[in-house]
């Protein structure tokens, strides 16, 4: 009655086919190996060629990829073959062609993205190194394309000696492997990228003059480049690690770092990122030394991290200071001659010129009775040296006013006011005597402010206003003329500022339509 046959009924596979489907899974075990030992392409493609091609009988490999250019030409960038004369020519032939787009077996693939199968290159009209294929007995010839998420990666050519037939079993299946090999070329490329970014990255922080400190969310110091090291006299490997504050920031200012730092991460708000700043560091044998900081917040996902730069300013700092020092010099030298010419025209051609008119009044009284012309003579020869007396004592007040020695910047001040044809407001002033050096440079900042108001400024009024407070004594001059006063252009204001700055101070002039204030504050101690 009925039987099963069932089984009886099934398609046998040959002998042969199943040992060409265990070749090409023995292949792709092979080839997922190497992709999973190596890390960069170079390294991978030769291991590939050789691999596919001695599992599945094949004598000759190539792979070809992208030449980097405006136009897409293909090069072969690896081959392997068997070890023969005639193979190792092609082989050298091969790595020597430059195919575009659509050219050659490759060019076909690269311009499909389909693999693709010559049973003889000897009948393709589209495969410019025939010849030297077929001096060296290669007959037929595959290519796979290698493709990425990001597109065509490469293509890889086999030949044999062979005439043979296409398979399209071992099309789909290295068609499989060339997405693999692809996504492994494109993860290679990304972290052979990331290694020349992270390679430059530290040359520029090994080359760069200034001190790169990057720390984390705990202060806790990430990177310490070259210049970090000889400034700071740690090695790298010393610091990494370890909090930063313990290391360079000196034991006085550490608690106040470490609010500000924790204040920041708690609130959001930056006092000084993004800002240049001078503070003090730390040397490893503990001395301390003034540096120019200035600190940026990295932005990445995830928890903060931040870059000092800082760079070590000891020798700018001397310089200011003997800057400051020499500026400070000439204004006591120039104070002191002042103060010679001053007593000189004074002891001197003052006086004589006092003795010369009481002879004078003398020789007019002892004169009366004498003819007109002879008296009226000598009555103009007096006036004329009153005048030159007054001249002079006013000369001498301009090269250094004796008032201002005997009493004070107040006394001088309101004797200079009193001298101008504009309106003068003396707002205020300071009831205790200055030091000698601050009082004659606001002395002579008044001064020259209020000459500057006279000249140019076509005002109807002026103010003067002195105040000490914090150590510190700020001048204030202001008029309500037409402006135009520059600090930098004026050669009056120019020598002002550097009076102040001599003396560690600091000039301000806002001038525009509304009128001039000249601003000037100058330490006391």
């Amino acid at each position: 009655m009925g039987g099963c046959g069932g089984k009886e009924d099934e398609p046998q596979l040959s002998d042969s086919t199943s040992r060409t489907g265990n070749k090409l899974l023995a292949t792709e075990h092979a080839v997922a190996l190497i992709l999973a030992e190596e890390s960069r392409a170079a390294d991978a493609y030769p291991r590939i060629l050789e691999a596919i091609g001695t599992a599945l009988d094949w004598e000759f490999a190539g792979l070809w990829e992208e030449v980097p250019g405006p136009t897409v030409l293909l090069r072969c960038a690896a081959v392997w073959c068997e070890d023969t004369e005639q193979l190792s020519q092609f082989a050298r032939e091969s790595r020597g062609t430059v195919l575009p787009v659509g050219s050659g077996l490759p060019g076909r693939v690269w311009e499909s993205r389909q693999p693709a199968w010559i049973t003889d290159v000897r009948d393709d009209r589209n495969f410019p190194r025939a010849p030297i294929a077929v001096a060296a007995g290669l007959r037929a010839a595959f290519c796979f394309p290698i493709q990425s998420a990001r597109g065509m990666a490469g293509a890889i050519e086999f030949m044999t000696a062979e005439a043979r037939e296409p398979d399209d079993e071992l099309l789909a299946t290295m068609e499989s492997l060339g997405s693999q090999i692809g996504q492994f070329v494109q993860r290679s490329r990304l972290e052979g990228a990331e290694r020349e970014r992270e390679a430059r990255h530290s040359a520029i922080l090994d080359s760069a003059l200034d001190c790169i400190v990057t720390i984390d969310d705990r202060g806790r110091v990430l990177e310490f480049n070259a210049a970090a090291e000889r400034v700071f006299g740690y090695g790298a490997d010393e610091v990494v690690g370890r909090e930063m504050a313990e290391l360079i920031v000196p034991p006085a200012l550490r608690e106040q770092h470490r609010h500000g730092f924790a204040r920041y991460l708690e609130t959001g708000k930056p006092t000084l990122l993004d800002r240049r700043i001078e503070i003090v560091g730390m040397r490893k044998d503990g001395t301390e030394f003034p540096v120019e900081l200035t600190i940026t917040r990295i932005r990445l996902p995830g928890l903060p991290i931040f870059t000092g730069f800082l760079r070590d300013i000891t020798d700018r700092k001397l310089a200011e200071d003997e800057l400051r020092a020499s500026r400070h010099r000439l204004v006591e030298a120039q104070d002191t001659e002042r103060r010679r010419l001053e007593r000189n025209l004074h002891d001197g051609a003052q006086q004589r010129l006092v003795s010369l008119a009481l002879m004078l009044r003398l020789a007019r009284e002892r004169a009366k009775g004498a003819p007109k012309a002879a008296t009226d003579l000598l009555e103009h020869a007096a006036e004329e040296l009153s005048i030159a007396i007054d001249d002079l004592r006013e000369l001498a007040r301009g090269i250094h006013p004796a008032v201002l020695t005997e009493r004070g910047l107040t006394a001088a001040l309101e004797g200079v006011v009193d001298r101008f044809s504009v309106p003068v407001e003396l707002a205020a002033l300071p009831e205790e005597r200055l030091p000698e050096p601050v009082e004659v440079a606001v002395y002579y900042l008044v001064c020259e402010a209020l000459a500057n108001v006279v000249k140019h400024a076509q005002a109807s009024q002026a103010s003067v206003a002195i105040a000490q407070s914090d150590g510190r004594v700020s001048v204030e001059v202001a008029d309500d003329g037409i402006g135009g006063a520059d600090a930098v252009k004026g050669s009056g204001l120019r020598g002002l500022l550097d009076r102040v700055e001599a003396l560690d101070g600091s000039l301000d002039v806002q001038s525009d339509a509304a009128g001039t204030r000249v601003r000037a504050e100058i330490p006391v101690s």
